[in-house]
């Protein structure tokens, strides 16, 4: 019996290794697959190399009708149509137009301006225009976002060089309106629908336009901008002769024709008299009178036959500050805003703008002192009559030979602030000398610019003493 035993338990201890072998032989063999398989994908990966994204300077030299991979930043879009949505893309140093790029609904509600993108395609060329198609793209995760500024091309027109600011946004002011025709028909329109007219409200709008040296012509494209935008409204209230300032995106078609996006009026005074603050504005003026040039900017004091401007701290080198002589005219673009209740241009540009000048002569505002008619006369030379000295002091009570002047000084039992700005009537001229010798009591006649600080404190610029 026991001779049993010992048989059936050798036979059980026998099996038992065997099962145990078979499994450890098993899991052997799924770790040796799952180890091979991993190897395989790391060589599949080691064998797919990392795709190179171009600089713009790179994609710039690349040959037509070879593959290109670019990121940039959405600038604007057209219509998405059919899964395809052509973009207007840009990096710092140049932009692209990406032609009918495969895009979903969903993802095309997502290339809002500013968004960085990662595109594949091919770099091909219609009629001059350099674009990328039959793209795909990926939206660049966790990335920066990026919306270009608006780069003026004015005087780059007509020159070879204009071609290397494609499809950036620009800007090009003041142009002036010119007909458009039609074939055979000699009526002058100042726009048409379709480059031929052939068109209605809803298709592009082209209209021409000139520097004063050659005609360009500019399309609003209705696939970016369609007839509900304010950009197509605008051009389709042009009229020959109207002077404009325009920003869009420098496309191509057997030469310049720029996309237009924003169309802006050269205003008259009662214009941007009535213009909101913060708003754009662009001005024809004529300089009066200057502050002293520093730092590449200059304070201008300017006017034209309907009023007057104050243009804060204006860009300018200093050759160009030198020929800002009184009744030079000037384009000045900027923005319109307000400080303490002087209104002034700021964040502006300026070019010379013709032969013709202009420089007001004083008016009479001794009779406006105390009312509310005075602010209209903000910026313009005024003369003041009559008017006693209460007290003067230096620049925040500091005595001291070149600070500013301020001067009190009353009339008809009101006091009213004056002052001598230092950067515009410097130490040594007339006007300065003078007031650093006056004293309270003394009665003087004035001329001066209207500025305007929490009330009037006019910049005087003229003294006489009675």
């Amino acid at each position: 019996m026991k001779k049993l035993l010992s048989i059936l338990l050798v036979l059980v201890l026998t099996l038992s290794f065997c099962l145990v072998s078979c499994d450890f032989g098993k899991d052997n063999e799924e770790e040796e697959k799952e180890e091979n398989n991993e190897n395989e994908q790391n060589n599949e990966n080691e064998q797919q190399p990392e795709e190179k994204v171009m600089t713009y300077a790179e994609y710039a030299a690349a040959a037509l009708e070879t593959e290109v991979i670019i990121e940039a930043y959405v600038q604007a879009t057209q219509s998405w149509w059919e899964n395809k949505i052509t973009v207007y893309a840009a990096d710092e140093d140049g932009a692209y137009f990406i032609y009918e790029l495969q895009c979903s609904e969903a993802d095309a509600a997502k290339l809002t301006p500013g968004t960085k993108i990662k595109v594949k395609g091919y770099k091909g060329e219609w009629s001059g225009e350099i674009e990328i198609m039959d793209g795909t793209f990926e939206f660049v995760e966790g990335a920066d976002s990026y919306v270009a500024e608006a780069f003026d091309v004015t005087a780059l027109l007509g020159t070879d060089d204009l071609i290397k600011y494609q499809n950036q946004y620009v800007s090009l002011k003041p142009l002036t309106v010119v007909a458009s025709n039609k074939k055979d028909d000699t009526t002058d329109y100042a726009y048409l629908y379709n480059w031929d007219g052939s068109g209605s409200q809803g298709n592009d709008i082209y209209f021409n336009v000139t520097d004063g040296t050659k005609t360009y012509t500019l399309c609003i494209e209705s696939y970016l901008t369609g007839k509900n935008t304010d950009v197509y409204k605008a051009a389709e209230a042009l009229e020959i002769g109207d002077v404009i300032a325009v920003e869009g995106f420098l496309y191509w078609y057997n030469g310049a024709q720029p996309h237009v996006t924003k169309i802006n009026p050269v205003m008259t005074y009662a214009e941007y008299a009535a213009a909101e603050l913060d708003s754009e504005v662009n001005v024809f003026v004529y300089v009066q009178a200057t502050q002293s040039w520093w730092d590449n900017k200059i304070t201008v004091y300017a006017a034209d036959e309907d009023g007057a401007y104050f243009i804060y701290e204006l860009p300018c080198s200093e050759a160009d500050a030198a020929k800002l002589t009184p009744g030079t005219k000037i384009f000045v673009s900027g923005y319109k805003t307000a400080w303490s209740g002087e209104v002034e241009i700021v964040d502006a540009t300026f070019k010379f703008a013709g032969t013709d000048t202009y420089v007001a002569e004083a008016v009479d505002l001794t009779d406006k002192l105390g009312t509310e008619e005075l602010i209209n006369y903000q910026n313009q030379l005024g003369s003041f009559d009559g008017l006693t000295i209460k007290s003067i002091s230096y620049k925040n009570n500091q005595p001291g030979y070149g600070n500013d002047i301020y001067v009190t000084v009353t009339k008809n039992g009101a006091d009213y602030s004056f002052c001598v700005e230092a950067y515009l009537t410097a130490p040594g001229t007339d006007v300065y000398d003078i007031f650093a010798e006056l004293e309270a009591g003394d009665v003087i006649d004035v001329e001066g610019f209207v500025y305007w600080y929490n009330g009037i404190n006019t910049h005087i610029t003229k003294v006489t003493v009675k």
